[in-house]
C-alpha cells in the first residue's frame, strides 16, 4: 500500500497563492518558465513544486477567470483537449520518467488552490502512475456508444472513489472532439443537476490505452471513512444508476436537438 509515494514539501506549499490572492495567471507578468503559447493557452513549469521524484507542468486554458471545460465554447474545449494531448505526449516522447499523468481539478473540494481554468501534466520520475490500472477497469452502464459525432459515455460500475463517477472513451486521437464534447457534458451535469445541484467540485483523470482513450469524470464530495480507513468503496445500487443513465441519455437527446 505504502510502495508508491510521492513526498511533499510544505515550505513550498506555504508559498502559493490561493483564491484570495490576485490571481497569477490572469496576470501574467510572473508566470515562469513558459513551455509553449498558442493563443490565450499557456503551458509552464509549476513555479510551486511541491511533490519531490517529479516535474510538475501546467497548461492555463484560458485568459477567461472562469471559464471551464464544462462552460467554453465547443471549438475552445476542442482545441483545449488537442493542444492538452500534444502537450502530454510531447512529455512522455522526452523519455525522461516513469510515466507522466494528465489531471485536472475544479472546485474547492477537488484539491486544487487556484480557481482559473488549468489542467496539470506531471513527469513521475519512480512511479507508473498507471500500472495498477487497465481498461476493464473503466466499465459500466452505457449512457452512449461511440459514434462519428459522439463518445462512448458510461455511468461507472467500479468507482476510482465511491458512488457515481461517469467514464468518457473514445478509440483514437483522431475523436479528441468528440472526447472533448463528451467530458463537457458529464462536467455540465456535475455542475448543475447532478445530487440535487450540490456538488461544485470534480476532477478528471486523463488515460490512455492502446485500444482506447479514456476520461474518468469525479464528482468530488467528502471522502468515505470507509475508504480512506479500509480502502471499502460504498457503490449505488445498480438501480439507481440505471435511473441516473436513463436521465443523462435523455439530456443528451436534448442537447443535440438544440444544437
Amino acid at each position: 500500500m505504502y510502495q508508491r509515494q510521492l513526498f511533499f514539501n510544505p515550505k513550498i506549499a506555504n508559498q502559493k497563492p490561493n483564491n484570495s490572492d490576485a490571481c497569477p495567471f490572469c496576470v501574467q507578468d510572473n508566470l515562469g518558465k513558459i513551455l509553449d503559447q498558442q493563443d490565450d493557452m499557456i503551458w509552464v513549469e509549476n513555479k510551486f513544486p511541491t511533490l519531490e521524484g517529479t516535474y510538475q507542468t501546467l497548461i492555463i486554458e484560458s485568459s477567461q477567470h472562469l471559464g471551464d471545460i464544462s462552460n467554453y465554447p465547443a471549438n475552445k474545449n476542442h482545441q483545449l483537449f488537442a493542444y492538452a494531448f500534444d502537450k502530454w505526449q510531447s512529455l512522455q516522447d522526452q523519455g525522461n520518467y516513469r510515466s507522466v499523468i494528465m489531471y485536472r481539478n475544479f472546485g474547492p473540494k477537488s484539491g486544487g488552490s487556484l480557481r482559473h481554468p488549468h489542467l496539470q501534466i506531471v513527469g513521475l520520475e519512480d512511479i507508473d502512475g498507471h500500472e495498477e490500472l487497465a481498461l476493464s477497469d473503466f466499465t459500466g452502464i452505457s449512457v452512449s456508444s461511440e459514434g462519428s459525432d459522439q463518445a462512448e459515455i458510461l455511468v461507472s460500475t467500479r468507482p476510482l472513489v465511491d458512488y457515481t463517477e461517469f467514464t468518457v472513451k473514445v478509440s483514437g486521437f483522431d475523436k479528441l472532439s468528440q472526447l472533448a464534447d463528451g467530458v463537457q457534458f458529464i462536467t455540465d451535469y456535475i455542475l448543475t443537476d447532478f445530487a440535487g445541484g450540490s456538488c461544485d467540485s470534480y476532477n478528471i483523470f486523463f488515460y490512455q490505452f492502446s485500444e482506447a482513450i479514456c476520461c474518468q469524470v469525479t464528482p468530488r464530495f467528502v471522502t468515505s471513512p470507509y475508504h480512506i480507513g479500509y480502502g471499502i468503496h460504498q457503490l449505488h445500487q445498480v438501480s439507481h444508476l440505471e435511473k441516473l443513465c436513463r436521465i443523462l441519455q435523455q439530456r443528451l437527446e436534448s442537447s443535440k436537438v438544440n444544437r
